[in-house]
């Protein structure tokens, strides 16, 4: 039996929460993405966390996709 070895990223995120209604399209296109682990969205700081085997650009590519405009936070990517 072969193990899947991969690293763990997490990819914080700058991404305007205006409404309920955007946090809950941005938890739906992230909760599609495949690898990835945990995420969360802090809307006192207009923050998207996403854990897992995912680049920054990939989390961004897709909250692109559903209007969403996303910039990274000083030291985004830490390698965990």
């Amino acid at each position: 039996m072969q193990s899947q070895l991969f690293s763990m990223w997490v990819v914080e995120l700058k991404v305007g929460l205006h409404c309920e209604e955007c946090i809950k399209k941005i938890l739906k296109a992230i909760k599609k993405m495949e690898d990835i682990e945990t995420y969360n969205v802090d809307t006192q700081l207009n923050k998207v966390i996403v854990t897992g085997n995912i680049t920054t650009e990939e989390v961004i590519r897709v909250l692109q996709k559903i209007g969403k405009s996303a910039s990274t936070w000083e030291g985004d990517e830490m390698n965990c």
